[in-house]
């Protein structure tokens, strides 16, 4: 089974890390600066009675293209037959048991370390979301995106699309094998690298209802000195993005196992992108 490149195309433009104009000059030194000095406004804020944040801060200057990206005008209402004669039509067939496992998709296997990323989707009370559909796309091993417009001189995979899907089961349980994905430079500022990670889509009952998030993983050096995972001021909230190891979960001899559980609403939902992506 293949990925159609066109099938993914609009959802990696949005998220590609060199879609910026022009690399700018700041130094990381500076930026992290201006992290700390953000973070601290927030918390100097929390203390004269301002309520914390579950998300990240909007107009987040250390992440400069949010400014550009976060929605500025008030929501647009819906009309609700209109969603019925649009709801999703999840590409150009139905989800396939195969279509999970991205290490099988080419002829060949593909590079790197292979991963089992498993989890439920829950609601704020802990009940499951049933047939639920979940997309990941991803970097490959060497960070590199399959998209024309990643030119950063990295190795492309011949084996390697980088996007799956899967429906939840009656638990809310999903389950990906794939490959552990690489960092990956991109021009917010000079020599910045983006944490390893995996975007997941979510949908509801229709394409209003869509939401993006990312997944990290344990233990990655470049979470302080990155700005779209700092933009989030309170530390359990960005700890929510981060997966754990898991050793059940650890296929012996074969892939490495992560959980990550993703809870949709309520004070411990998991942080989700705003409409416009990121890089």
């Amino acid at each position: 089974m293949r990925w159609l490149p066109t099938e993914w195309d609009e959802v990696l433009e949005a998220g590609h890390p060199l879609c910026d104009a022009e690399a700018v000059t700041d130094t990381q030194t500076a930026l992290s600066a201006e992290i700390a000095a953000r973070h601290a406004e927030y918390e100097a804020a929390v203390a004269g009675g301002a309520p914390r944040a579950t998300g990240p801060l909007l107009d987040f200057a250390p992440y400069r293209s949010s400014i550009l990206r976060h929605p500025t005008k008030n929501p647009k209402l819906v009309d609700p037959e209109t969603i019925e004669l649009v709801s999703p039509a999840f590409g150009q067939r139905d989800v396939g048991e195969l279509e999970a496992d991205l290490t099988i998709q080419h002829s060949g296997e593909p590079l790197g370390q292979r991963i089992v990323v498993s989890g439920r989707v829950l609601d704020d009370l802990g009940h499951p979301v049933r047939g639920q559909l979940v997309e990941i796309w991803q970097a490959n091993a060497g960070g590199r995106y399959i998209h024309q417009r990643d030119q950063h001189p990295a190795p492309l995979d011949p084996n390697f699309t980088g996007a799956g899907r899967c429906l939840t089961d009656d638990d809310g349980a999903y389950r990906f094998t794939t490959i552990k994905p690489g960092a990956y430079p991109w021009r917010n500022h000079a020599n910045a690298w983006r944490p390893a990670h995996i975007h997941f889509s979510l949908f509801g009952n229709a394409f209003t209802q869509r939401i993006v998030t990312q997944m990290y993983f344990p233990g990655d050096p470049l979470f302080a000195l990155d700005p779209i995972y700092q933009s989030i001021p309170e530390q359990s909230a960005r700890d929510r993005l981060v997966s754990s190891y898991d050793h059940e979960l650890t296929s012996p001899e074969w892939a490495l196992g992560y959980r990550w559980d993703i809870i949709l609403t309520g004070p411990q939902a998991t942080w989700f992108e705003p409409e416009g992506g990121e890089a």
